[in-house]
């Protein structure tokens, strides 16, 4: 099959949004080399895989020979970046390639990151390099499999060209990034910025009729669409908070209307649990450490309430009021989707008043010890089974847990007793499905980018790939990627953007 024909494209974005972006092509690359292609992802977008492996998708992938149909655009866009407003943000190194149907009926953005300058580069080179693209492949993969929204990579092709940094002279390439759009609450924020309200409306008719169709032509569908997109992030961070995810810059333009995480930059997963926890080299302040999420979530929702404010009535107090219900309203969904995740982990099918004490007395207990925060969810599951050894050899007291466990234990007994589980075994089957034994552990990622960026070797990064994508799995041969770091090296452990 040809390269080329196998894309059906339909640019909605560019067709419909006049203004939003500007026509741009990629830079060409030297020397491509494909260096990973999701194979599983490209069928599930109707492509063949097949015909995009060798140098074809090489070329492709890289930029040098864009499939027919594709109307690359470099989408503008503002945004709060650790609180401070830049009015002019938009795609620096990254171009909307256009959009296809998926086989399920669903609109996916084809996007590359690393393509070169376009208009909106303020002084960038506008390039990637190996480790931070394979990065996004790993996180966004793992997140997949975790069940988290989130982009994916579809593929990553090296250039042959140099990209230079801080840390010296990297070897080049560019992600292929697939997301269900890439409207962000920077998008609205640049043209809410310039006072034209037209295209804040056009925006939002057309985010609304691509993610809320059920809202279209209805009289409150502005308020409706900022409902939407305040419960889906309450849904996604409280998703990040239960398997100990850090975005890491989570910036107006980082926090998408769809409710996918998208990018993976200064991102990590906490190891020896603590709220605190802080990796991005950048957050000298901590504003995105963990504990933070949940209140940027809202702040940031706050920001896109702003700029809808002229289309929720005339009326300026009473706009506000329907904003504010709305912004009010987030902690709420956030706790119930928050104690929603942490009861399955938990083990629990009923809801109970002092589960809500229970799991934060379990984290206390964490925290208080610098547990691993994955490991000791994991090892409920064989207390649960009546073996309590395992979870107990990861505190620095092994009797630490004990009183909480006895209470934990009496509640699963209140639901035994209501025959709401048949046996211990059968409620650890239930939370080993939903608390990993498999994460992007902070220094295999490390390993494996290091061997691919310093030393062109893949075999590490393929192998952990394989591993992320099977997080509930027990085999003997994840056991090398289930254990953490040495307290001393994730002490100094850091995340940068890659830019």
């Amino acid at each position: 099959m040809d390269t080329a024909a196998a894309f059906r494209f339909d640019n909605t974005y560019a067709r419909e949004l006049e203004g939003f972006s500007v026509p741009w092509q990629p830079a060409a690359a030297p020397t491509p080399a494909l260096l990973f292609l999701n194979r599983s992802l490209a069928a599930e977008l109707g492509l063949d895989p097949a015909a995009l492996e060798g140098a074809a998708g090489a070329a492709l992938f890289a930029g040098n020979a864009l499939p027919e149909g594709a109307e690359p655009v470099a989408q503008v866009y503002a945004g709060h970046q650790f609180g401070g407003f830049s009015p002019q943000l938009g795609d620096g190194r990254a171009l909307l390639v256009g959009e296809l149907i998926d086989t399920r009926g669903q609109r996916r953005d084809l996007a590359f990151k690393g393509s070169g300058r376009t208009p909106f580069s303020r002084g960038g080179d506008g390039r990637a390099a190996v480790g931070p693209m394979l990065r996004e492949v790993l996180i966004g993969e793992a997140m997949h499999a975790l069940g988290i929204p989130s982009t994916r990579a579809l593929a990553v092709a090296a250039t042959g060209e140099p990209v230079l940094r801080d840390t010296g002279v990297l070897p080049g390439a560019v992600l292929t990034r697939v997301a269900a759009s890439h409207i962000r609450v920077g998008t609205f924020q640049f043209f809410a910025a310039r006072g034209d309200e037209a295209r804040v409306r056009t925006l939002a008719d057309y985010t609304i009729a691509r993610h809320d169709p059920a809202l279209v032509g209805t009289p409150d569908r502005y308020a409706g669409l900022l409902q939407a997109a305040a419960r889906r992030q309450a849904r996604l961070v409280a998703q990040w908070m239960n398997v100990g995810f850090i975005h890491g810059v989570m910036n107006t333009d980082n926090m998408t209307l769809s409710g996918e995480t998208i990018d993976y930059g200064p991102c990590a997963f906490v190891e020896a649990y603590d709220p605190g926890a802080v990796f991005s080299s950048i957050d000298h302040s901590g504003r995105y450490a963990l504990s933070n999420q949940p209140l940027i979530a809202r702040w940031n929702l706050a920001r896109l309430a702003e700029t809808l404010l002229p289309l929720l009535g005339e009326d300026a107090q009473d706009a506000i009021a329907r904003a504010t219900e709305v912004i009010d309203a987030f902690p709420g969904w956030y706790a119930a989707e928050l104690l929603e995740g942490r009861r399955a982990k938990l083990g629990l099918l009923r809801p109970d008043p002092a589960d809500e004490a229970l799991a934060a007395d379990w984290l206390a207990l964490l925290h208080a010890g610098a547990v691993d925060f994955t490991s000791a969810w994991r090892r409920l599951a064989p207390a649960a089974a009546g073996d309590a050894a395992p979870l107990r050899a990861l505190f620095p007291d092994p009797q630490a847990p004990d009183a909480w466990l006895a209470r934990w234990q009496a509640r699963c007994a209140e639901e035994d007793a209501l025959g709401d589980a048949r046996s211990g075994a059968e409620r650890a089957r239930r939370m080993n499905a939903v608390n990993p034994n498999v994460i992007p552990r902070n220094h295999r990622v490390e390993e494996a980018l290091a061997a691919a960026s310093d030393h062109a070797r893949l075999e590490p990064f393929e192998r952990l790939l394989d591993a992320v994508r099977r997080p509930f799995d027990d085999a003997p041969e994840l056991a090398a990627y289930t254990q953490p770091a040495a307290a001393a090296v994730t002490a100094r452990y850091r995340t940068f953007c890659g830019t």
